[in-house]
């Protein structure tokens, strides 16, 4: 039954999900290496990770960082609505988060609550709530338009081998339209 909520509500969120917006800029910062952090901002540095898909960027917690396909460098998130609660921004308080092993110019977004979105490459940087913890890839291809990204910022968009699946959580499966 979970999963089939998740997939009505993906259903939904990318139904809502519109590329309507507009302004918002992008503000690129070239942070390269590592730095010290605060802990309010230790939740959103990013790190690389080896995983089944190759080298990727995750956050803090060790959670896999998603690009949008519908998103537009220097505009308003095309992510909204029920979207937002499928795949959450990536958030921060600092205006150059810390990175170690991400080579891709990190900066950060407005979000329409006035919140700081990361980016990297000018690509906002979302979550999937369907990874339910660290080191998991559920999102990765979601819909066909939700990626991994690696540490220069380029989207990923291979697939995992079975033999690499987690056993912890189900795959979600997507539906095909």
């Amino acid at each position: 039954m979970g999963i089939v909520t998740v997939l009505a509500a993906g259903a939904l969120a990318l139904a809502a999900c519109g590329s309507s917006g507009s302004g918002g800029s992008t503000a690129a910062s070239g942070t390269s290496s590592s730095s010290s952090s605060s802990s309010a901002a230790a939740t959103t540095d990013l790190a690389s990770w080896e995983s089944p898909l190759g080298t990727i960027v995750v956050n803090t917690k060790g959670q896999t960082v998603y690009m949008f396909d519908k998103d537009t460098a220097g505009s308003d998130s095309a992510c909204t609505g029920q979207c937002v609660t499928l795949w959450p921004a990536l958030t921060t308080t600092s205006a150059t988060p810390s990175v170690t092993g991400v080579t891709g110019d990190v900066g950060t977004a407005p979000t329409a609550d006035g919140k700081q979105q990361v980016t990297l490459d000018g690509h906002r940087l979302y979550v999937f709530s369907g990874d339910s913890g660290a080191q998991q890839i559920n999102g990765q291809g979601f819909m066909g338009l939700w990626w991994a990204v690696a540490p220069d910022g380029t989207k990923v968009t291979g697939t995992a081998s079975s033999s690499a699946s987690s056993s912890a959580s189900p795959p979600v499966q997507q539906p095909s339209y």
